[in-house]
């Protein structure tokens, strides 16, 4: 829907600004022009969904103009001396009716931007979460007693569990389901592989130190913060400006580290803790170094991803697989990041758990056999193109995304939907996920696409799963760095005449110019690529000698027409030898498991109303613990009948405690609720006891013997509290909640 521009019709917009004796319309005509303006700002506002950021700006900009105006006017009423007293009066009422306005609207765009009413109760959630998180022991600050590191968190009992449930379940869905090779390779990379991943040279971020004190900050996080600041809080921000913000918040990852030390400078960026002036940025390595072997010669990194121990293994994986194609092989694991300054809880941290799997995949046959399972998924997708537009995520069919060329293959495609099943089953909001495209500047060099999944949470949307088509570039390199070709075959049903190109060194002239360097020319002669060999071919051909680079001595060299032969040949082939590309969906389970807790946290009041009480609506797939068993009273005959309860429950792989405090049983409930317990059992007989449910809080009665299996098809998802409530009779009882 457009939206129709607000033009302030001010009260004296014919008045010369300089004459001391202003003609007046009458007080009436006044009153009445403030009644029309409020009822076009109402019937405007009321006309449409949703007004962008940049429209609220425009209307708070117009009604501040149109509030300056008449606030001249009245000044120039009052000095006058000639209107009269009901002139003044009615003139001051349109003003204030004009601030009435002009307040809204600062409201309406508060809001719209995250300050105000919204931004505190974001603040007021993420507190209510943390702090029963940290209380209940999910996860703690590691080393507290010391007063602890940054970034680096423990999970307590409950926390684990959780982890555990999540990690069980990705194996299920990923590795067992779609038959992936699951490996387990050290954290400890030798530095070779990282540099051959490009780990050594690229993986920095820009790092500014305040002068004067040394503490160090991230560049683009100061860059990214100021920004978001002046667009959140500076209500009376120019257009011209704000547009200027959200331009460097959508380049912010694109700044070189003169462009982002300019900005800084511009804006007059200081340390945020001092105010003390900071110096210009610089790259800084965010892998841990360490050595291998006692001697400290041998340097080592804590591996940042985990996902070089997989390409560095494709050659014996892929025999193991019977050299077949396709094939994903799957990793978790511990990855290490020196973060400059981490924040935001357990979204960034030092130390976490990554899950990724990387899909060997023929680069000229990305199709995949299951991907009509997802291609009637609708979700939230978000295409480069509209964000570069300013539009928002819309809901989008997999199948249609992929048929428009929107998602680059079919295997990439379904991935993102096999990662939105994922999610969604372990309890995060459909509403509140989104998978959004790499814009030009966020994708590598060597990527063909690249999607995240985004989740919302109370730090706004966090990446959490990256699922990027990478190209060939990792075995590639690792190839050219080790010298093992890893590559890939398919055999022909008969043989194939194609045109080759065949590059021949002559080792003993190589030898003889360069020596003990013959070996490693030789190598990056054979290693040319197609079109690097044909223009040296040209080269030799018209000049008899050429430049040419050798990478690992580190300098160019010449080369005669002598040292090799470079011809095109046709030749009957056999087979297709070829580099493959990878899929790979990167998972943050660290970041995941945080927007679960925010994303199943809510509150309700107890029966007496006076408080809220805290829950945790986990599916029982994650819950911590599946069940919890209540003696109703003290009595050796119920806590009898709870042991034979929890025996069986431990039998059939049901996680579960026993609760005997003699506190009320709605207490007992509340305190497992806050833990996001889904079951409990409550032992008010010998015979037959009651099993409640923690969100709609129904209790049905059920035999004693046949409490596990009902508790474990619930668990298991084989029957839904629906159909339990079918089967058994209801319970209502001087047990119910008491909380």
């Amino acid at each position: 829907m457009v939206f129709m521009r607000f033009r302030p019709q001010l009260i004296f917009s014919s008045l010369p600004r300089c004459i001391p004796k202003p003609r007046t319309p009458p007080a009436a005509t006044l009153a009445a022009a403030a009644a029309r303006r409020r009822h076009h700002t109402t019937a405007v506002f009321t006309s449409m969904a949703a007004p962008s950021e940049d429209v609220l700006r425009r209307a708070l900009a117009e009604r501040q103009a149109a509030v300056d105006a008449q606030a001249e006017a009245v000044r120039a009423l009052k000095a006058g001396g000639g209107a009269s007293k009901a002139d003044v009066d009615a003139a001051v009422e349109a003003l204030k009716a004009l601030k009435i306005e002009a307040g809204a609207a600062a409201r309406r765009l508060q809001q719209a931007v995250g300050a105000g009413a919204g931004g505190a109760a974001r603040e007021e959630l993420r507190q209510a979460v943390v702090n029963t998180l940290e209380r209940k022991l999910f996860y703690i600050p590691s080393f507290k007693i010391y007063r602890g590191v940054a970034g680096l968190y423990d999970y307590g009992p409950p926390g684990c569990r959780v982890k555990a449930n999540v990690l069980s379940f990705w194996r299920q869905h990923f590795v067992l389901e779609e038959n992936m090779l699951e490996v387990d390779c050290p954290c400890v990379t030798p530095e070779i592989v990282l540099k051959a991943s490009g780990h050594v040279e690229k993986f920095t971020d820009l790092m500014v130190k305040d002068e004067k004190t040394g503490t160090c900050y991230r560049a683009d996080h100061l860059l990214k913060d100021f920004c978001k600041e002046k667009l959140e809080k500076d209500l009376t921000l120019p257009q011209e400006k704000a547009d200027e913000f959200k331009r460097v918040l959508a380049i912010l990852d694109d700044l070189s580290a003169e462009e982002l030390g300019a900005k800084i400078k511009e804006y007059g960026i200081v340390a945020p803790d001092t105010k003390n002036p900071l110096s210009d940025p610089y790259p800084f390595n965010l892998m841990f170094q360490t050595s291998i072997g006692p001697t400290g010669l041998s340097v080592g990194y804590m591996r940042p991803e985990t996902a070089q121990g997989i390409f560095v293994n494709f050659k014996d994986l892929y025999y193991y697989n019977g050299q077949k194609l396709p094939f994903a092989a799957a990793q978790i694991g511990q990855a290490f990041r020196n973060e400059i300054s981490p924040r935001q809880g357990l979204l960034r941290v030092r130390e976490f758990t990554l899950a990724e799997i990387e899909h060997f995949v023929d680069p000229e046959d990305k199709s995949h056999p299951k991907f009509v399972d997802v291609a009637d998924l609708e979700f939230l997708m978000f295409p480069r193109e509209m964000q570069l537009s300013g539009e928002s995520a819309k809901l989008m069919k997999l199948g249609e995304a992929v048929s428009k060329g929107t998602v680059n293959n079919e295997t990439l495609g379904y991935f993102i939907g096999r990662v939105y099943l994922f999610l969604t089953r372990l309890g995060i909001d459909k509403g509140r996920l989104r998978f959004r495209q790499h814009l030009p500047n966020e994708m590598a060099h060597y990527a063909a696409d690249c999607w995240d999944a985004e989740i919302e949470s109370s730090y706004g949307w966090i990446e959490c799963v990256g699922i990027a088509d990478r190209s060939a570039y990792d075995l590639r390199a690792h190839s050219e760095k080790s010298g093992v070709p890893l590559v890939a075959h398919e055999k022909f049903s008969k043989p194939r005449e194609v045109e080759k190109l065949v590059i021949v060194p002559s080792k003993k002239d190589l030898g003889l110019a360069f020596k003990g360097n013959q070996k490693m020319v030789l190598e990056a002669l054979e290693a040319m690529s197609e079109k690097e060999a044909l223009e040296m071919k040209a080269a030799l051909e018209t000049q008899g000698e050429t430049i040419f680079k050798v990478c690992t001595l580190g300098k160019d060299v010449v080369i005669t027409k002598k040292m090799v032969s470079i011809s095109m040949e046709k030749k009957l082939e056999h087979q297709r030898v070829f580099t493959p590309s990878v899929i790979e969906p990167s998972f943050g389970i660290g970041r995941i498991i945080y927007c679960l807790f925010e994303h199943s946290f809510y509150t309700r009041p107890s029966k007496s109303e006076e408080e809220q009480l805290n829950v945790f609506r986990f599916p029982p797939l994650v819950a911590p613990i599946k069940c919890t068993v209540f003696p109703l009273v003290k009595n050796q005959e119920f806590d009898d009948a709870a042991k034979v309860i929890a025996k069986a429950l431990t039998t059939a792989g049901i996680s579960h405690i026993i609760d005997t405090t003699a506190i009320s049983i709605g207490r007992r409930y509340a305190r497992t609720d806050e833990i996001g317990v889904p079951f409990a059992v409550t032992v008010d007989s010998t015979a037959n006891v009651t099993i409640r449910e923690r969100d709609s809080k129904e209790q049905v009665r059920v035999d004693i013997n046949e409490v596990a299996s009902v508790v474990q098809q619930l668990t298991e998802g084989q029957t839904t509290w629906g159909e339990v409530c079918e089967k058994y009779p209801a319970h209502v009882g001087p047990q119910g909640d008491q909380e």
